[in-house]
């Protein structure tokens, strides 16, 4: 992490993205969005702010300092759809908006990622900034320009891969979200604790965002396409991702997540990668958080088991992520009784 100064973001962590031309910045602090107008791209001539009722709700405004109108969205995950993007694109170029000017999206993860795989397609490729208020969205679907809608088969199974201009991460817009949008970044914030073996607990708040925010990064610019390392960022999620196609448990993102590394754990044992101390570090961690370690109740062991065939890491059969000797890597040809197995260990 390195401190910068800047006028509006002295009081800031900024955690740079070294991607050749595609670099930017990532400002990490209280008050940030206030500072949008000093990381739009400066030859913008218009911007286009995609936000959630929600964020509107909560006095979340922003002022890019150019010609700007806002787009609001409905919220939760279900605006990630190919008639949302379609949607946003219509009223961009019934605006005028040209491949020179910029979106901002402002919100949580599903914010932006439906703006930023809308600036992706929008004109063949337009900029993107992010203000992120959640705190999922600013430890993970922020950073890194993974973006995507969902279909009915399965989450985010179109997108691409766009980076943006610039993130700010602002951490007093956290005051305004409700207990279960917290929980669902403390999720994923647990996965970071394994990721690079990182003692979260002894930073405060803003700083333990912007470490999450460098483990990120560090992965991110070894492996920008997820061609390798990168997939070790899906942790937890092969069955978070199933537990939110299969529905009906009202989990958040992260909440499920911290289910899919108690889970992966125990696989990891039962693979014998790991002792059963590590797999209680994993349950340590996650009940620390204050989140659930189990399945919720009525889980269809044999509805999770077919999804997990549809994960986008699944081009092998199905894939885990787990735990190791060398640290968290993919692994294949895990039987299906030993899936099952599992799952019946952490009801």
């Amino acid at each position: 992490m390195t401190g910068e100064t800047g006028v509006g973001l002295e009081s800031a962590i900024r955690v740079p993205i070294e991607l050749g031309e595609r670099s930017y910045d990532v400002w990490v602090g209280p008050g940030v969005r206030h500072c949008l107008s000093q990381v739009v791209p400066g030859d913008a001539k218009r911007v286009a702010v995609v936000t959630q009722a929600a964020v509107a709700d909560a006095g979340i405004t922003v002022d890019p300092g150019i010609e700007h109108r806002v787009f609001i969205t409905d919220n939760g995950e279900h605006i990630k759809t190919l008639g949302a993007v379609e949607e946003l694109c219509r009223e961009f170029a019934q605006w005028g908006l040209t491949r020179r000017d910029a979106i901002v999206a402002v919100g949580g993860g599903a914010v932006t990622d439906l703006a930023g795989f809308t600036a992706a397609v929008y004109h063949r490729g337009i900029r993107v900034v992010y203000v992120s208020t959640t705190l999922l969205g600013q430890i993970d679907a922020s950073v890194g320009g993974k973006t995507g809608v969902n279909l009915p088969e399965g989450k985010n199974l179109v997108g691409a891969f766009w980076q943006p201009s610039a993130v700010l991460c602002d951490t007093e817009a956290l005051a305004t979200l409700p207990p279960e949008e917290m929980r669902s970044g403390l999720g994923e914030m647990a996965k970071y604790h394994f990721i690079a073996d990182a003692d979260l607990h002894a930073l405060g708040l803003v700083e333990r965002i912007a470490r999450c925010v460098e483990i990120k990064v560090e992965v991110v610019a070894a492996d920008e396409r997820e061609s390798g390392r990168r997939a070790v960022l899906n942790y937890g999620h092969t069955l978070a991702h199933a537990l939110e196609a299969h529905g009906g448990y009202d989990l958040r993102h992260g909440e499920a997540v911290a289910v899919g590394l108690v889970y992966a754990a125990e696989l990891a044992h039962r693979a014998g990668r790991i002792g059963v101390d590590r797999v209680a570090e994993h349950r340590q961690v996650v009940g620390d958080y204050d989140l659930s370690t189990r399945l919720p109740a009525g889980a269809d062991a044999d509805a999770l088991i077919s999804l997990f065939n549809r994960d986008k890491k699944a081009v092998d059969g199905v894939t885990f992520m787990l735990d190791g000797p060398e640290g968290i890597q993919p692994v294949t040809g895990l039987e299906p009784a030993l899936l099952r197995e599992t799952l019946e260990a952490i009801r």
